[in-house]
């Protein structure tokens, strides 16, 4: 993996960063280590995470400095492991320290094709739509358009779901759990925005969201990953006041993995 000098100090940054925040999360009681004194901080101190995974305590230490030093991939498999990372925080562990992604890691989507563009509307009237990999959204149909009121909005950017979750005000009446799932989408878009880290559809996507949302500077520092999925959402369809509950569906393009087809079905 080749990057530039000011990429690779800001990727040591981030993932200096994450280990501190997953070994935050950690407790003693759940890796079986007594209790000993009083901590300042949650979680393990960094010489017992040292220990666990198998390494130099001074040399973990360095990590979470951020100094330039390069961890094997053995290394970073122990850490995982110590800290009870999931498939998709290991991946972007690898990835943040300079290996390579894990087999779910995909290039950069290419234009939409007129073939994939006419799926929603062949869906009708459930509502569809394709999203790239940083959640513009590519196509819909109009049953989206009423499920999430001013998605589609005419600005001078191309519609975002994530944007819209976040700053578009009818969003937290759409959507009945609006909490975690905008914490989820975060989550989401910090696993991706790891996989293409000099992309700068993305950094302009975080900064806003940073500039403009209180929750997703308050979140962000959580250092939370997580992988697009299926299930269920409670949301207010126009014209009703109280929850409907949605199964929805995500279909990742074959040629183009970072292109999804989401589908929602109402129960």
């Amino acid at each position: 993996m080749s990057t530039q000098p000011d990429q690779r100090q800001d990727q040591r940054q981030e993932l200096a960063a994450f280990l501190r925040s997953r070994r935050a999360r950690v407790t003693p009681d759940e890796v079986g280590l007594p209790r000993t004194g009083r901590r300042r901080t949650p979680g393990l101190r960094r010489e017992e995470l040292a220990l666990l995974a198998g390494i130099s305590a001074t040399w973990y230490t360095y990590l979470e400095q951020g100094r330039e030093i390069r961890a094997s991939e053995q290394v970073l498999e122990s850490l995982a492991s110590a800290l009870r990372l999931n498939r998709h925080e290991r991946g972007h562990l690898l990835r943040l320290a300079g290996h390579h992604a894990p087999p779910e890691d995909c290039a950069p989507s290419a234009p939409l094709t007129p073939e994939v563009a006419s799926v929603p509307l062949l869906l009708h009237p459930h509502p569809a739509y394709v999203i790239d990999g940083n959640y513009d959204v590519l196509t819909h149909n109009q049953p989206a358009v009423d499920l999430f009121p001013n998605l589609t909005a005419p600005t001078d950017r191309p519609p975002n779901f994530l944007r819209w979750v976040f700053l578009e005000p009818l969003a937290r009446h759409v959507l009945a759990d609006w909490e975690p799932e905008a914490r989820g989408l975060l989550a989401r878009l910090r696993t991706l925005s790891g996989r293409h880290p000099a992309d700068p559809r993305y950094t302009r996507l975080i900064e806003e969201l940073h500039e403009h949302s209180e929750e997703a500077r308050t979140w962000w520092p959580d250092y939370e990953v997580q992988a697009r999925h299926s299930g269920h959402k409670r949301l207010r369809p126009p014209g009703r006041t109280t929850p409907v509950t949605y199964t929805y569906t995500a279909f990742h393009l074959a040629e183009q993995p970072e292109q999804t087809l989401v589908i929602y079905f109402e129960q």
